[in-house]
């Protein structure tokens, strides 16, 4: 079998082979025999009802610094391929959404990776709400009178954006801390957007567990453990992956969310556990499956490729 596959994604010169999981992703495909195509979400268009993109043919390899060369510029029918992953990085804004709806249009026809509606109704700090018992206490709301409330009952917490991702603006403020108000009055300066508050889990401090999951079943996991006096613990923000087996809950908490994942077609799935909380289901771009492969686990982008096979073929 050999795929047409298109990429949607941030500009490849710029990633950092050694780490980013769409070029496992891609440099999979290619070691099977697909094709590979790549643009950037900015160049995607509809006109007329068809959705178009311009991009480039891509030839990638393992060699830093010269990892891609890319063919000239052309405009394709993405209706023509056979497979589109989504792989550009949050923010989850109005662009993305709009993106999702241009790519509902091909999909199923063309195989859009993970399924652009679900990726749209899913969000990835919300979806999770929908699995009552998974998470820590949580809020989710632009009320600074709420919150109060939730710091008063609750305590230690962490207040971060609800459409943020790898780890931004996400803060610790301890029952004491003086300064939610202000930081409240600033993230309403920059976005009218709800914040979630949720109770801090102290076992952050020994890593922030990320498990892949395809086709709802889990595949791995590698622990992400924060800088000393750092709660993020995302690799952008200075966290350092660890291997780590997966425990009996997270097992089980896979076992819950994975019935829905497939329902929803979500296939390539990235969820965060700290201690025995679920924090977030990640369906937009995960990561993590590099340094798996590193450290002797499963190869996720193998597993995700057998998937889609197994899909294209019926």
């Amino acid at each position: 079998m050999s795929l047409k596959v298109a990429v949607q994604m941030d500009p490849v010169e710029g990633i950092n082979i050694d780490t980013d999981t769409s070029f496992l992703m891609m440099m999979e495909a290619q070691a099977r025999g697909h094709s590979l195509w790549i643009y950037t979400p900015d160049k995607l268009s509809l006109e007329d009802g068809v959705v178009l993109a311009r991009g480039r043919s891509a030839v990638l390899r393992d060699v830093k610094g010269d990892h891609v060369t890319l063919g000239p510029w052309e405009v394709v029918k993405l209706a023509t391929m056979d497979v589109v992953l989504m792989r550009q990085d949050p923010p989850f804004d109005m662009a993305y959404i709009t993106a999702t709806h241009f790519l509902e249009t091909i999909h199923p026809a063309t195989l859009v990776v993970n399924n652009p509606a679900e990726v749209r109704n899913a969000p990835e700090k919300l979806f999770v709400t929908g699995f009552p018992g998974l998470q820590p206490p949580t809020l989710i709301t632009s009320d600074p009178e709420a919150i109060d409330d939730f710091r008063a009952r609750h305590g230690d917490m962490v207040l971060k954006p609800l459409y943020g991702g790898g780890g931004s603006g996400v803060v610790r403020l301890k029952a004491d801390d003086p300064n939610l108000d202000a930081l409240l009055e600033l993230h309403a300066m920059i976005s009218r957007e709800q914040v979630i508050a949720q109770k801090f889990v102290p076992a952050v401090s020994k890593g922030d567990k990320r498990v892949l999951l395809v086709g709802g079943e889990p595949v791995g996991a590698i622990n992400r453990i924060p800088a000393d006096g750092q709660v993020r613990s995302n690799l952008a923000r200075g966290g350092r992956a660890a291997a780590v087996d997966l425990t009996e809950r997270d097992r089980e908490i896979c076992r819950i969310i994975g019935p829905e994942l497939r329902r929803r077609g979500l296939l390539f799935v990235g969820i965060d556990v700290i201690g025995d909380f679920l924090t977030e289901i990640n369906v937009t771009s995960p990561t993590g499956a590099q340094q798996l492969k590193r450290f002797g686990g499963a190869d996720a982008a193998a597993a995700m490729w057998d998937g889609i096979e197994a899909i294209r073929r019926g």
